[in-house]
């Protein structure tokens, strides 16, 4: 396949794009645009560093992680469902692998973290920011071999390590699996020793949950998923009312979505550490 890309510009003819063969662009010492092109690249270098950043520290640290012992049911989210020896003695109930030696949330960031690296926002999102590649469009590929934007040879995504990116359809599955869980701890964050209860903490696991589900619900294998193989989705009414009234209006925001439950994520953690270390208290609302 052939795709011809145009330029605005008559004086700068559109290059062909094929795979195996040039990748095509404009020049690098000619930019198109002339917003602020190089903000929102660096932007998203920021806040990605400061996840993957974040999130190291948060499964090095391998403690503080359930809140239990001090009567709240909050379980970090980089530690669900928390399955180790360790898990034990912290007094989750759901531990008891003793052959797993370090910390709990490197056997669980693998899955959700695959989901996420694999993503078509996420690919746009690190190609752009750390690869360049290319950093904005109407913008020269960084790693162009020559002045003209050119690259010698352009596989897309066909070769490795890229195309281990094909398994994100795979990968959707074991996230609605943690989605699942990531609910149960919402659920179970309404539990107080003298009952059903309402705290800060417990406000926090909602919102994470419910923009787990949005991010997880707009993305676009579970849009194949609803109209993948149909030549016309009338003949599958229930695909077709979730890929009409689900998938699509979460898709179109799916960006947000994945930024917002990012988010979530560390500052439940951060606040589940911050209570089960003893640094705050967790405010009962009801």
């Amino acid at each position: 396949m052939t795709v011809v890309e145009e330029s605005p510009r008559q004086d700068i003819p559109g290059v062909p794009v094929r795979i195996g063969q040039a990748r095509g662009g404009p020049p690098r010492s000619q930019v198109l645009r002339r917003d602020n092109w190089r903000l929102q690249p660096i932007l998203v270098a920021a806040g990605l560093l400061v996840f993957i950043g974040y999130s190291t520290w948060a499964a090095l640290r391998n403690g503080d992680f359930y809140a239990g012992h001090l009567g709240r049911d909050y379980l970090s989210p980089y530690y669900s469902p928390c399955l180790t020896h360790s898990c034990t003695t912290a007094g989750y109930v759901w531990g008891g692998w003793s052959w797993w030696r370090i910390s709990p949330a490197w056997l669980i960031l693998v899955f959700p973290g695959a989901f996420r690296t694999t993503c078509y926002y996420y690919r746009k999102s690190y190609y752009r920011s750390f690869w360049l590649s290319p950093p904005a469009c109407a913008v020269a590929d960084a790693g162009s071999t020559n002045p003209g934007g050119v690259r010698s040879r352009y596989t897309g995504e066909t070769l490795f390590p890229l195309i281990l990116q094909n398994v994100h359809r795979f990968t959707w599955y074991f996230a609605v699996i943690f989605a699942g869980i990531l609910t149960w701890d919402a659920i179970a964050a309404f539990r107080f020793p003298n009952g059903i209860g309402l705290g800060v903490g417990t406000l926090l696991f909602v919102a994470q949950a419910v923009l787990i589900w949005a991010y997880t619900l707009g993305c676009h294998a579970c849009r194949h998923l609803c109209g993948g193989g149909l030549k016309r989705l009338s003949k599958a009414p229930v695909r077709h009312f979730f890929w009409k009234h689900v998938s699509t209006p979460l898709n179109h925001h799916h960006q947000l979505f994945a930024w917002c439950s990012l988010i979530s994520i560390m500052v439940t953690d951060l606040y589940v550490w911050l209570v089960a270390s003893g640094t705050i208290h967790d405010p009962r609302i009801i």
